[in-house]
């Protein structure tokens, strides 16, 4: 065999069957995509949902439409409550203003018995109340209309149910949608490492990898199910409490609705400082778990090379790098409720105010402003909540888009539309002027050339980093040749489907895996239709048949 392989050198240990890979120590950085191009991402994901997610919108917009009418309905509760109690007082001053010996005829309505009175004390009432008074029967005491006020709280109560029952069912519609999403999400990502090529996770600790998954997918998720709803209803109880406060008042309504731009703008700000940290973190996150599980995978290696502290070190680092990040992000998000919350308190007083002064003038009613006040919350309310969202998505979107990145990342050679197969292997290998890098421009086998005969047996040695497992490696169709080719029986491997090329080899690995299951099932993982007679040749091969017979 040529020795140019054992004076090659790679850009780093010699690749996934050795003691590490290309790229091992590289950072846990990537390119992400824009935060548009994430949202279009993630929508291509929903599309396939639409039929439950317009459910979902609907039942959103139902429950919030029997939410934005109460507040009306409580509110002319209030002016029943308040007009009865004024009311009342008004006889007991019409009354005593009087003739001494005057006697109320029966039927006699409240305007007829005005008329009796001095025009003084007439214009002293207010003009609303003089008018709804003048029909009543004051032949009697007014009082407060109290099955009125029963019937329309009869009313509120089938509203607040059935909102609460929309919300339910859309809640349970929602979080379907979010766990499908979720689903498709692990799916493509489970298919996509087995797409591939195995530069990749020489060049990605597995923490990191696994943090896509679990960590990032799983926030994805959660804001499907927790936020996508939240947003359809805040934008429909913004419209319905702007368009319920114009009808009660366009005067409170205008002093209300300066207080949007000013919140709205207060919000951006916030974002727009927040987002950079929220990536950090999913990035810090993502080389913490890349670290704790490649210390954890080799704790061996690091204790007998005495690496504990170097390890806590690195640990320190990445999880300051980490705490600066979060704390930072979470400092920005925290801010928006406090000022959320300062803007509305002067929004309540600015209207309590102006609907005081309102109500002195017979303008609106005592119950109309408190009906107001209401709409006002919940006009301001889904202020707050997108600023709560805005700053979801933002955690979201980082976490979205590293998932995005890594489905886009480049995938291994496509296998040939008429692969090849050979009958009766003979095992004639031939590498024929092979050149091959892990990193480009950095060549670790260059033209190399070498002819093995069936039946032959060839050793290859050299010091670490020589090319010994990239031999391997491209022998099995782990890693792509640059140029040259490698031939079995004269085929080209490239030629084959790896699946058929590794189905040429036994391999025996440096390190020990059993995954987790049965002797029998770790026998038969990479040939499953074996007989029992062969998975008992198997482990009398491995040494292992007595041990077995001695389990109980």
């Amino acid at each position: 065999m040529s020795d140019r392989p054992t004076r090659a050198r790679a850009s780093s240990t010699g690749g996934p069957l050795g003691r590490g890979g290309p790229g091992a120590l590289a950072g846990s950085g990537e390119e992400a995509t824009d935060f548009r191009g994430t949202i279009r991402a993630l929508l291509a994901y929903l599309k396939p949902q639409w039929l439950a997610l317009s459910l979902g919108i609907i039942l959103a917009v139902a429950s919030t439409a029997f939410a934005i009418v109460s507040p009306r309905i409580l509110g002319e509760m209030t002016n029943i409550v308040v007009d009865g109690f004024m009311d009342g007082q008004a006889y007991d001053q019409i009354v005593r203003q009087l003739p001494a010996g005057t006697r109320i005829p029966a039927g006699a309505t409240g305007a007829e018995v005005l008329a009796q009175l001095p025009v003084p004390v007439q214009d002293a009432l207010p003009a609303d109340q003089r008018a709804r008074i003048a029909p009543l029967d004051f032949s009697q005491r007014p009082t407060i209309n109290f099955p009125a006020i029963g019937r329309l709280g009869i009313v509120l109560l089938i509203l607040y149910l059935m909102s609460a029952a929309f919300a339910y069912v859309q809640g349970f519609v929602m979080a379907g949608v979010a766990q499908r999403v979720g689903f498709a999400l692990r799916r493509d990502i489970a298919e996509k490492i087995n797409r591939l090529p195995l530069r990749y996770f020489d060049s990605k600790t597995h923490g990191e990898v696994l943090s896509r998954i679990t960590n990032d997918v799983d926030t994805v998720s959660q804001t499907l199910n927790q936020s996508l709803s939240q947003m359809v209803t805040s934008v429909m109880t913004l419209l319905g409490s702007f368009i319920l406060m114009l009808t009660i008042s366009w005067q409170m309504t205008l002093v209300a609705a300066v207080m949007a731009p000013v919140s709205i703008g207060l919000v951006r700000l916030i974002v727009r400082q927040s987002q950079q940290y929220f990536k950090q973190q999913q990035a810090a996150l993502g080389a913490l778990n890349g670290h704790i599980e490649e210390m954890f995978s080799g704790h061996l290696v690091m204790r007998v090379f005495g690496g504990e502290q170097a390890s806590v070190a690195t640990f320190r680092d990445i999880n300051a790098e980490l705490q600066a990040s979060a704390w930072k992000s979470q400092f920005y998000s925290g801010l928006m409720m406090p000022v959320m919350s300062f803007i509305g308190n002067l929004g309540y007083v600015a209207v309590a105010v102006l609907g005081g002064w309102l109500a002195l003038n017979g303008t609106v009613r005592i119950g109309d402003i408190q009906a107001f006040i209401q709409y006002l919350n919940q006009f301001t309310q889904p202020i707050t909540q997108t600023a709560t969202i805005a700053t979801v998505l933002q955690s979201t979107a980082a976490a979205a888009e590293r998932v995005f990145a890594f489905l886009q990342e480049d995938e291994q050679s496509p296998e040939p539309l008429s692969p090849r197969t050979i009958d009766g292997v003979r095992g004639a290998v031939r590498f024929d002027h092979v050149s091959f890098s892990y990193q480009p421009g950095t060549p670790v086998i260059r033209d190399f050339s070498v002819s093995i005969k069936p039946g032959q047996r060839v050793a290859i040695v050299g010091p670490t980093g020589a090319g010994k497992t990239t031999i391997v490696n491209l022998l099995m169709r782990f890693y792509e040749v640059d140029s040259g080719a490698i031939t079995v029986d004269g085929v080209d491997i490239r030629d084959m489907t790896r699946a058929d090329v590794r189905a040429l080899y036994a391999m025996v690995l440096q390190d020990t895996w059993l995954f987790n299951g049965t002797i029998e099932e770790n026998i038969r993982f990479f040939r499953p239709g074996i007989t029992d007679a062969e998975v008992e040749a198997a482990a009398r091969a491995a040494n292992l048949w007595a041990d077995i017979e001695g389990f109980e």
